[in-house]
């Protein structure tokens, strides 16, 4: 509760209004992400926080920080970004990570008034060249699922960030669109590749041409985001839905995941595909499978039934102890009630047979 109260006071703090931002940024990488404008920097000036990293439980929180220009993101920004992100994939105790954006927006893109400084044109041929995106580790995949919390402004190359992550979801006031549209500047952080995957061509050709504004209930029509929540609860309903996902066997949930990337990006055909599947699949996550069957047959096969659903718990909510524990105080009810309802007949039976034997 500590930790979500000192993220919330970041998130509901009001946003400074700022020129917004949009497209563009990065110049790297892993071991890249730097410029030689950073290199060139004087070690004493202090580095800005613009990375905030939390943990809550196994949960890895990154938030964006720079509420002052609705978090776009600026070369310090990205890489600090991809550092992060380098973090939370060696990080062997967090299964799932959540992007956010603190001060009211997820990220307005690219902070293009930085390209617009003296050496604004090197910077921008650094991010074409950059390993990875100009404004994170857009252009790879990360080995982990990451859940994006999106509120506010979600624009340009904000968008593709938020595209790079596994799950979204989205507050019902925010927008989302290419922006970037209006100033000439491309699609570069993997967009062109991820939103047609998710969408289909012909909308992410409408939205990415046209750079139209996009509501929170046609995001989730399209299926460019997951989930839609009330204002102001992104993060939580982020880190929820994280927090499912870290309670699954790893293994199995990353070789679903593995796969299912491949089918998309890798696959030349079905065949392809499918053997992939079986490529992908580890002594590790037998193993594992087999605990699983082991488990799943002391907590659903009764030694006395042939059935394999003992009682009427549900599969369905299976993860969730808070409804795993409400199904048996209903089961529990269930059989009490049964248990009074023959005791009723047994007792009536009984009451007849001692009248019809008095007359």
């Amino acid at each position: 509760m500590i930790l979500f109260r000192r993220i919330s006071q970041r998130i509901n703090k009001k946003s400074i209004t700022s020129k917004f931002s949009t497209d563009f940024h990065n110049i790297g990488s892993r071991s890249i992400c730097i410029t030689n404008r950073l290199q060139n920097a004087e070690k004493d000036v202090p580095v800005e926080k613009n990375i905030i990293v939390d943990k809550d439980k196994n949960v890895t929180l990154i938030g964006i920080n720079r509420p002052q220009v609705r978090n776009a993101i600026n070369v310090a920004t990205a890489t600090q970004l991809c550092e992060a992100f380098n973090a939370f994939e060696a990080d062997d105790s967090s299964p799932v990570a959540v992007l956010y954006g603190i001060g009211g927006s997820f990220c307005a893109g690219y902070d293009i008034l930085e390209l617009g400084k003296d050496g604004g044109e090197q910077v921008s041929i650094d991010i074409l060249m950059a390993h990875e995106g100009s404004v994170g580790p857009t252009r790879r995949h990360i080995q982990k699922p990451v859940v994006c919390g999106i509120s506010g402004y979600c624009i340009a190359n904000g968008l593709e960030l938020a595209l790079m992550c596994d799950l979204r979801v989205m507050e019902e006031t925010a927008v989302l669109g290419f922006f970037n549209r209006r100033f000439g500047v491309p699609v570069i952080d993997g967009g062109t590749a991820r939103l047609p995957a998710l969408i289909g061509f012909s909308r992410a050709l409408d939205l990415i041409l046209t750079g139209r504004q996009v509501c929170a209930e046609e995001a989730l029509s399209m299926g460019v985001v997951n989930r839609v929540v009330p204002p102001g609860q992104s993060l939580i309903k982020s880190v929820e839905l994280a927090q499912t996902l870290a309670k699954f066997p790893q293994r199995a949930l990353n070789h679903d995941r593995n796969s299912l990337y491949s089918a998309v990006f890798d696959a030349a055909n079905f065949n392809q595909a499918v053997q992939n599947e079986v490529m992908y699949t580890s002594k590790e996550i037998i193993e594992e499978m087999q605990q699983g069957i082991k488990w799943f047959i002391q907590t659903f096969k009764s030694d006395t039934t042939h059935s394999w659903l003992k009682r009427e718990k549900s599969m369905a909510d299976w993860d969730d102890k808070n409804v795993a524990a409400a199904a048996e105080q209903k089961e529990l009810e269930k059989q009490t009630a049964e248990a009074a309802r023959l005791e009723a007949e047994k007792k009536a039976k009984e009451s007849k047979q001692t009248e019809g034997r008095k007359k």
